[in-house]
């Protein structure tokens, strides 16, 4: 259906691909996999002809329809989203236009003489209006929308009126919508929340095209894809399976491609050792040249590629008192907007609590209220002896200073730390080399958090509050969060739509739902288990 063969591709100095090559044919899922700069988003423009290789093939079958969703959704205003997302849906909405004028010329009276033409054009974009399943527009994007949890009265109100957050997923919508033959998506699950989540992987499931994704989402690449290309050094390495199943072929050929390289070794070590012993002994000379004949046709082994995983030591928190935070009958409103009525929760030492609601349910406002970054209207929050509370939140981000650098950034904060000590804690948080000299202004979304989440964690705090803390992280950072925190000896009250963090790190759920609040005595898995669901409201 569509290829790259033999691709070479050079942004400036950095060469992104040599004769690379990649195809995916109807029916398959594919995750795209690399680290960032890698070339994953290249794939995609590739594709798209928004980029033309500089050398070798991209291959698309006649006639087949790419969806491209990226991060990059442009300007969006004066429609409503229902509009914004039927109005762009590709050839479907491109024949509802046209059968529009064509309504309008029809009842023009100054047209009269062309009507027979435009009653005939008429009845060929109806019919292929028809065939689009174009009948069916409206319902199936407030579906769609629906899925991608917009309530009705967004649906119908104007799109300029959103967050960047949710206009990317009205960019997404109206790519879905479109029913291409092959859809090409970069991130579709930023900004998503897990309900959106969990409906969207049902709906690629479903999707019988070609599909080609990325996505720093472990569990969502795991339950979704049947093929994994990983974009490595210029080379592009298929895979079959999932996700879990290509880390286990990665490792197996990393740990023989060690194995090979450390056999020639021995074996170069030897032969050149007896060359050394012997070359100036003429009873030997025969067998001192036939070897140095051997050793120059020997093919070398490249030393296998080692894939840089920092470690790093965090500090133990000091301990707090067995009471860490209390909720007692906490009422809090927005205007005529009640989010809780009576709620009560005791949060103590060494536990882990994941909060999961949907959207609304007040998860963002339950981890405010024990930060103390909002008031209840009536009921007690407190905060126990000896608690040192830290508070992740998106906005955390805004409070860095723009003209520091990352590594004069954790100097100012820890400034007792040796440079060596700052610069492997940077580097675990995926700033090495020059990255430590980026000034913070410049930096995006998710070295921002990061940053943010290095300083949190380097001088830990005894209670940590988290808010959708591995938002725009990378699988290695995620990763390296996961582990921190997994060993981290204090409390911990988060909110998260990954699964495969939820799973890693909770050990309580409270579940916020319009009937009030549900507590579980177990980790997420133990929830889904006990709830016969994913997430509240979803089937």
């Amino acid at each position: 259906m569509l290829s790259l063969d033999s691709v070479s591709k050079q942004h400036g100095s950095q060469i992104l691909f040599l004769e690379a090559s990649m195809g995916a044919f109807r029916g398959d899922r594919v995750g795209l996999v690399g680290p960032n700069g890698s070339g994953k988003s290249t794939v995609f423009r590739m594709l798209m002809k928004e980029e033309a290789p500089d050398g070798g093939q991209v291959s698309i079958d006649r006639g087949v329809t790419l969806g491209y969703f990226s991060q990059d959704v442009g300007e969006m205003g004066g429609r409503t989203v229902l509009e914004e997302v039927t109005g762009g849906a590709g050839e479907v909405s491109e024949a509802a236009a046209e059968l529009r004028e064509l309504e309008q010329a029809m009842a023009d009276p100054e047209r009269m003489d062309e009507l027979d033409r435009l009653v005939e054009r008429f009845g060929e974009v109806q019919a292929r209006f028809d065939q689009l399943g174009g009948y069916a527009l409206e319902a199936r994007a407030r579906e769609i929308l629906a899925g991608l949890s917009f309530r009705e009265e967004v649906i119908e109100d104007d799109v300029g009126k959103l967050s960047g957050g949710w206009k990317m997923r009205v960019a997404l919508a109206r790519i879905l919508l479109m029913r291409p033959d092959a859809l090409l998506l970069d991130e579709p699950t930023n900004h998503l929340d897990l309900e959106s989540i969990i409906w969207l992987e049902q709906f690629l499931r479903n999707f019988e095209g070609a599909l080609i994704i990325t996505s720093h989402d472990r569990e969502f690449l795991n339950r979704l894809v049947t093929k994994i290309v990983e974009i490595d050094g210029g080379d592009m390495i298929t895979y079959s399976g999932n996700y879990d199943f290509y880390e286990q072929q990665r490792a197996i050929a990393e740990a023989q491609k060690e194995a090979q390289f450390a056999r020639q070794q021995a074996m170069l070590a030897k032969e050149e050792a007896f060359i050394a012993r012997f070359k100036a002994r003429a009873s030997h000379a025969a067998q001192v040249q036939s070897r140095v004949k051997k050793l120059d046709k020997i093919e070398r082994v490249q030393a296998p590629k080692r894939r840089e995983v920092i470690e790093f030591e965090f500090r133990a928190p000091p301990r707090s008192g067995d009471d860490v935070a209390s909720l007692q009958a906490v009422h809090k409103k927005y205007g005529d907007n009640v989010v809780y009525e009576g709620l009560d929760l005791l949060i103590r030492r060494k536990e882990r609590w994941c909060v999961l609601g949907v959207n609304g349910a007040g998860k963002s406002t339950l981890l405010k209220l024990i930060a103390g970054e909002s008031e209840p209207n009536s009921g007690q929050v407190r905060i126990g002896q000896s608690v040192k509370l830290g508070y992740f939140a998106q906005h955390s981000m805004e409070v860095l200073d723009g003209e520091l650098s990352v590594i004069e950034t954790l100097e100012r904060d820890f400034p007792m730390s040796t440079m060596g000590t700052l610069r492997t804690l940077a580097g675990a948080f995926g700033f090495s080399g020059d990255d430590v000299e980026k000034r913070c202004r410049v930096l995006s979304g998710g070295e921002k958090a990061r940053l943010v989440l290095a300083k949190m964690l380097f001088d830990p705090p005894n209670f940590l509050v988290l808010d959708e803390p591995t938002n725009h992280l990378d699988m290695a950072t995620k990763e390296t969060l996961v582990k921190a925190l997994a060993d981290f000896e204090g409390t911990l009250l988060f909110v998260s739509h990954d699964r495969h963090f939820l799973r890693a790190l909770s050990d309580h759920v409270l579940e916020l739902s319009p009937e009030g609040a549900r507590a579980y005595n177990g980790g997420y898995g133990e929830y889904v288990v006990a709830s016969g669901h994913e997430a509240p409201g979803v089937g």
